[in-house]
């Protein structure tokens, strides 16, 4: 059976160039990079050198950049550092259609007694900007909007938002998980203070993060304990994970064009081919401005959960807008957001293409899909 995965916004595949990089680093390369010796100075200068790349990619200095165990423990020293270095300031902005790893910290900041201002979205799932103009305010001490929506693709204006906090003094933070590394992302003229990512979106490894924190910005360390990254991240060094991302970065930066180009023309046909081949589907989100990787299909009275496990039988990896949660179907956070019809909505799917997607995987997927959904059709209980 034809093996397809089509769920790269959930984790990539390890690069063959990323774990040939990594592999001396669990052998013979074994030093701290913290001690003293030259054992230790080889295994530094490779920390060293990841983190340029990793700059390159993100066209910002390496002292910048502190590296994590993941996308959501950047997020969370990205708030805990904002709200500690500005005690007097309790409100926080961000938007309904965020991760999880900031929703869940944004309510447990609430629970703090922070006041949240949570941002609307329209039916594309754009962001409401008057409302964001006027949710800006003296007591604002942190700015958290993703940079582009891990369900629908969505790439939000980040340039404009960043500059509009800069006006007002307030620090701007940006969850670019979804982001880096399928899109350029200019830090020299983006007015951001602080952005995560995750190496496991950009073919490196489970368990390495990056935390960018633009020069100038007092940081408050989430971690405290020895000196490594410069004070600002205690614990020793994942070497191999970073070496990792740091060639994970150069990768993205020599497929970016084809992540764009090539990667959006297979999506494009992958999309309109479900589309003409199955009745009542709709394409969820701002098709004008979205991941090139990116599709949200959602297929009226059948169930998302239902359409994976049919996929998978078939050897289609995908992921659904919606989830279960304590025994009853919930459609995703997003798409409620969104105002996407519940007979919809229930209904969801999000494929997510990769460099590694092929023409042959687009081809299997629309000769067996619509037969998925004729099936589920026939049996579901929904009924207009």
């Amino acid at each position: 059976m034809k093996s397809v995965y089509l769920d790269n916004n959930a984790t990539t595949a390890v690069a063959p160039e990323v774990l040939a990089a990594m592999l001396p680093y669990f052998g013979d390369l074994y030093g701290n990079p913290s001690s003293m010796h030259s054992f230790g100075g080889q295994v530094a200068g490779a920390v060293d050198e990841a983190r340029e790349s990793l700059a390159e990619l993100l066209h910002c200095e390496p002292e910048e950049l502190i590296f994590t165990a993941s996308g959501t423990e950047s997020d969370n020293s990205a708030f805990w550092s904002a709200l500690q270095s500005q005690p007097e300031k309790r409100h926080i902005v961000t938007s309904k259609v965020e991760h999880p790893a900031v929703l869940n910290v944004c309510q447990f900041w609430e629970r703090e007694g922070y006041h949240l201002t949570y941002l609307d979205v329209d039916h594309l799932g754009r962001l409401d900007m008057e409302q964001y103009k006027k949710s800006l305010t003296p007591d604002t001490a942190l700015v958290s909007i993703m940079f582009a929506n891990n369900e629908v693709g969505n790439i939000f204006p980040i340039q404009t938002l960043s500059e509009l906090a800069r006006e007002k003094g307030i620090l701007f933070h940006t969850d670019a998980v979804q982001a880096v590394g399928k899109i350029p992302i200019d830090l020299r003229h983006l007015p951001v203070d602080m952005l995560s990512l995750s190496g496991h979106k950009i073919n490196a490894p489970k368990g390495i993060g990056a935390l960018y924190v633009r020069k100038g910005v007092r940081f408050r360390s989430f971690l405290r304990g020895g000196h490594q990254e410069l004070g600002r991240r205690a614990g020793t060094e994942n070497v191999p994970y970073i070496v990792g991302l740091g060639m994970a970065a150069k990768l993205s930066q020599e497929f970016m064009q084809k992540e764009r180009v090539d990667v959006a023309l297979l999506r494009d046909q992958l999309e309109s081919g479900l589309l003409e081949s199955i009745p009542d589907a709709r394409v969820n989100g701002d098709i004008e401005n979205r991941l090139p990787n990116t599709s949200n299909i959602s297929f009226k009275n059948v169930e998302g959960e239902a359409i994976l496990l049919l996929l998978d039988r078939l050897g289609i990896a995908a992921s659904s807008g919606s989830a279960c949660t304590s025994g009853s179907l919930e459609p995703s956070h997003v798409l409620r957001a969104m105002g996407v019809p519940f007979n919809y909505a229930h209904g969801s799917i999000r494929l997510s293409l990769s460099r590694y997607t092929t023409e042959d995987d687009v081809k299997y997927v629309l000769k067996e899909f619509p037969g998925v959904i004729k099936t589920l059709r026939d049996i579901s209980p929904f009924k207009d």
